[in-house]
């Protein structure tokens, strides 16, 4: 039986009527075994008595056992594409225009009961942020159960052998644990797969995988990855994996379609676009995905025979006591490590590794339970009080959220003056000019001063952030996972951004990432952290081309992208390798 076949049979049994083949008339021409096919769709939203088109005229095919990767950047129209070819549109947005068919049935005008009755059997979501999608009160059992019941299962003990079995599946260990516990007790990487169990339980035509890996590490995102592929080749499932990484679309999808702003700007086999993308913006995302780029690892910094050390930690441990056990959770075991004045010092690890801690010790907000950290000459460890406080000027911290970290109710100018007025009895002419100066450093226009986080972009926020932080003239930054919440080509632009500052600042950062392909670009040296320990150490170079520990060869290994490169190369010559990995100007 073909995969068509098997999934019009499916149809039959769910909406009781056969797919419609198309027509001229109404669809493009394809190929009769599509799953999903969205033609020339626009989208709007109501907002206030007008509409506003946000997606125009976006066409694209996903057949049995294939993976279409929908690729842009926040505000492109992939998530509202995707919503909308499986019914979760929100209540103010609708479809004017264009055709979506589901195995042939056009279901563009379909109501609610009727996506009821597709949803997990026909289509099933795999969405962004599993913590957000599963109900605290309830127990993973029930939750994955529920997908079961709401299509016809009825017998209690069968439910339960089965939803086990879908557990075991997804490779969870102790599946009939993980039946009975709740979502908090499960990690990130695990509820992700509570979630895949959920979505491949009656076995649908096609998964909708949105941003499934986002906020998640690197090496759990490629097992996550993997699960989703293994699952798909022996079901013949079609995935339609929504990314703004266009490494993982290199990696995963047979073919790509780019967004923009609503519109289609690429589409095609996935090699062919990686080899010659025929738009601009295209070409740009290839130059900004950091594992796609050609852009040499970062040389270490020329050794004049100084010992000009910006930062030195010394055998840092850091120990918490944790309510009903006798022995602490020891979080940071004799960590190691030092970096330059004007360089680049890279802390990796997944979470749990031990790099949280050691910045907020690093920056004073912890007191170490042993070991030494010096900043600029200063010995962190013995400051207390007032000492403490203004050590603080010399060292700041960028977090990883720029939307969390500022204050909503303030404006751009108040919250990067705020430490200023905290630390500087500096006139109000003298307060007004240092901060106007480094908003213009940060590249931020003047008229962006009166707004108010809400009114900013990610690139834009994250911009005031570092602004905030420089307008002390520190000595140190410490970036926590900065540029792990921006799209690429956002991201792209901080990372120039935070090299041109330091070149004419001489600022020396301590930059925190669970992703190496960003190390390799920014860093001059690398620490790898696991489990609280450093388990590799050297200049960027040393660590990327000769790595001695497993983890960090499997941290390596699990780049988005990697696969994608190791391919290209193999399939073209030297000159089209270049020619393609080559970064764009600008």
């Amino acid at each position: 039986m073909s995969a068509w076949q098997f999934w019009r049979q499916r149809w039959l049994r769910t909406v009781g009527q056969p797919p419609v083949a198309p027509t001229t008339a109404t669809a493009p021409a394809v190929l009769p075994d599509a799953v999903l096919e969205i033609d020339q769709l626009r989208i709007a939203y109501r907002e206030a008595d007008q509409l506003r088109q946000v997606v125009h005229g976006v066409s694209l095919t996903v057949r049995p056992g294939e993976v279409v990767a929908l690729v842009g950047e926040s505000g492109s129209g992939k998530s509202t594409t995707s919503q909308a070819a499986i019914g979760l549109l929100p209540g103010n947005g609708q479809v004017v225009g264009g055709h979506i068919r589901l195995l042939g049935q056009d279901v563009t005008r379909a109501d609610e009961a009727q996506w009821r009755s597709l949803r997990g059997r026909v289509v099933s979501l795999v969405p962004q942020d599993p913590t957000a999608s599963l109900n605290p009160v309830r127990t993973i059992g029930a939750q994955v159960a529920e997908v079961l019941q709401l299509h016809g299962w009825r017998d209690a003990v069968a439910v339960e052998k089965q939803v086990v079995e879908l557990l075991r599946k997804v490779g969870l260990t102790r599946p009939e644990l993980r039946y009975r516990q709740y979502p908090h007790e499960l990690s990130g990487g695990m509820k992700q797969r509570v979630l895949i169990a959920m979505a491949v339980a009656l076995k649908p035509a096609l998964i909708i995988a949105d941003e499934p890996t986002s906020a998640l590490d690197v090496t759990v995102q490629r097992r996550i990855l993997d699960l989703i592929d293994t699952l798909r080749r022996e079901t013949g499932t079609a995935v339609l994996l929504v990314t703004h990484d266009l490494g993982v679309a290199a990696d995963r999808a047979h073919r790509i379609v780019v967004l923009r702003h609503g519109q289609v700007q690429e589409a095609g086999e996935t090699l062919q676009v990686l080899r010659q993308p025929h738009s601009a913006y295209a070409r740009q995302l290839l130059a900004d995905a950091p594992a796609l780029s050609a852009q040499p690892v970062r040389a270490p910094l020329v050794d004049d025979g100084g010992q000009d050390l910006a930062v030195q930690v010394q055998g840092l441990r850091q120990q918490f006591r944790v309510p009903g056990q006798e022995e602490p959770f020891l979080a940071v075991d004799g960590v190691s490590f030092q970096a330059r004045r004007g360089s680049t010092h890279a802390i990796v690890g997944e979470s749990g590794s031990g790099k949280t801690t050691t910045i907020r010790a690093l920056v004073g907000l912890l007191r170490p339970t042993a070991g030494q950290i010096q900043i600029a000459g200063t010995d962190v460890t013995a400051l207390r009080g007032e000492a403490l406080r203004q050590f603080r000027r010399k060292v700041q911290l960028v977090y990883q959220n720029p939307f969390a970290s500022l204050d909503p109710r303030q404006t751009v100018f108040d919250i990067v003056e705020e430490p200023l007025r905290n630390f500087d009895r500096l006139p109000a002419a003298a307060r007004h000019q240092r901060v106007q100066d480094t908003l213009a450093r940060v590249g931020l226009a003047a008229e962006l001063q009166g707004r108010r986080p809400h009114a900013l972009s990610g690139g834009q926020r994250q911009r005031v952030a570092i602004a905030r932080a420089l307008v002390l003239q520190p000595e140190v930054l410490v970036l926590d996972e900065a540029v792990s919440a921006l799209d690429v080509t956002v991201q792209a632009q901080i990372l120039r951004l935070l090299e041109a500052l330091q070149q004419q600042l001489q600022l020396t950062y301590v930059f925190v990432t669970h992703d190496l392909s960003v190390v390799r670009q920014i860093a001059h040296t690398v620490s790898v952290l696991q489990h609280g320990k450093v388990v590799e150490q050297g200049t960027v170079e040393q660590v990327f081309l000769q790595p001695r520990s497993h983890y960090t060869r499997e941290l390596i290994a699990a780049i988005p992208g990697t696969r994608s490169i190791d391919f290209v190369q193999s399939h073209t010559t030297n000159e089209e390798t270049l020619g393609l990995l080559q970064p764009l100007a600008g």
